[in-house]
């Protein structure tokens, strides 16, 4: 339970905070762009069973894969557009929170 509650408290809880310190201003703006990024677990429906309890999406998943983990980490140092830098910023804290969720499953 507490695993599940940590999982999504940080898809879409904690993101509020990041969108609050990157963008005050334009909160709401920061906030879509970030929740955004949970479109890259479209590479789940790809996957036979499409959720497996036992399985670490890092490394799994298409758009979970260490190369596109450098691309996401090396896209945020290249792009220059401050909202397109927090979609990458998006990207990582979302690896980052699956890959917390694998470590805490010990898969």
């Amino acid at each position: 339970m507490w695993q599940t509650l940590v999982h999504y408290s940080n898809h879409f809880i904690v993101i509020l905070l990041i969108a609050w310190i990157y963008s005050p201003g334009h909160f709401w703006k920061a906030y879509l762009i970030l929740a955004s990024t949970m479109l890259v677990d479209v590479d789940h429906l790809w996957a036979t069973p499409i959720f497996d309890p036992n399985r670490c999406s890092i490394g799994f998943h298409t758009f979970h894969s260490e190369i596109a983990i450098i691309i996401y980490i090396f896209s945020l140092f290249i792009i220059g557009n401050k909202w397109i830098k927090l979609f990458c910023i998006g990207l990582i804290f979302h690896m980052i929170t699956d890959g917390l969720d694998c470590l805490w499953s010990g898969i």
